[in-house]
């Protein structure tokens, strides 16, 4: 837990009705970092993240920042959510003023920012997220790619360290998903540490630089994605099945019988890539090492 930005310790939740939603879970967020926190459906992700940023108090355990216990009076709460933000799934969930800019400009002028610097923050945050177009445009008229970025600006505009998202891509088109990440691919390369809970291992795979594997309300393992999501029987007690992407790769043959090949590509473009670089087939049928790896090559050594 030492030199975490946030942590958590022993901690347990019950609702009413005595609903345990988390057990005994102990969890660290790395400054910097890109944590995918990845589960099931109603595995209990969403109530961690409520206890990341002070929504939910622990039945029993704590959270710490920057190594010291969350306290939870007024004054420390306010402290913590400007630290932390929480964006939750469902973006009509957190847009309730007439336009955009009004509702990304809520958080700043609550924290009592004055008007001019409420104005910059709003300009910076809209840019961050490229929706400076839509300022003037009515929330209620959006689309729901829209709606997530503009409830994602809202959060970013109160400049927290550190960003949690609650299923970001749920709902998106593949064009959605790809212009979301990009924007806040950018945010985490200004700076800002993210924490993610999706089910989307694919998503995880490619994204995040760790992976907290997330089941019946506790934390399974939680380390580096490549070394996580490759750990078969983790998988298998979350549910889940490896990435595909991990599959392919650890499935090709030793390279040059020199063992296996380093760490394995992250994306669909990286594996291509990666295949273009080691494989060719030749017209005889046998799979030979290729050193000109553009497309199409094997296709025209086959022709002559």
């Amino acid at each position: 837990m030492t030199g975490s930005l946030l942590a958590a310790r022993g901690l347990e939740y019950t609702y009413s009705g005595g609903i345990v939603a988390l057990r005994d879970l102990d969890l660290s967020v790395g400054r910097g970092r890109k944590l995918a926190i990845l589960g099931p459906n109603g595995s209990g992700k969403t109530t961690l993240l409520l206890h990341l940023n002070g929504t939910l108090r622990p039945t029993r355990g704590e959270i710490l920042i920057d190594g010291r216990p969350a306290r939870y009076d007024r004054r420390a709460i306010n402290h913590w959510r400007r630290r932390v933000g929480l964006v939750l799934q469902e973006p009509d969930d957190q847009l309730f003023a007439a336009t955009v800019e009004q509702d990304v400009s809520f958080g700043p002028l609550n924290l009592g920012i004055s008007e001019s610097a409420t104005r910059e923050r709003v300009r910076e945050a809209l840019e961050a997220l490229r929706i400076s177009h839509l300022a003037g445009r009515a929330t209620h008229t959006l689309s729901f790619g829209q709606k997530k970025r503009v409830a994602i600006a809202g959060v970013l505009a109160m400049r927290p360290e550190l960003l949690v998202l609650d299923e970001p891509t749920a709902g998106l088109d593949p064009h959605g998903v790809t212009h979301l990440l990009g924007a806040l691919q950018q945010l985490h390369e200004a700076g800002t540490t993210l924490v993610f809970s999706t089910h989307d291992v694919e998503l995880a795979y490619a994204w995040a630089d760790e992976v907290a594997l997330f089941h019946d309300g506790a934390v399974l393992v939680q380390g580096e994605t490549t070394a996580v999501l490759g750990d078969g029987e983790a998988l298998r007690r979350a549910r889940l099945r490896p990435p595909l992407l991990l599959e392919v790769a650890q499935a090709l043959p030793e390279k040059d019988g020199d063992g296996a090949p380093g760490v394995p590509p992250r994306s669909r473009e990286a594996l291509l890539t990666w295949l273009r670089n080691r494989f060719c087939q030749s017209g005889a049928g046998s799979v030979n090492r290729c050193d000109e790896p553009a497309p199409g090559h094997c296709a025209r050594r086959a022709a002559d």
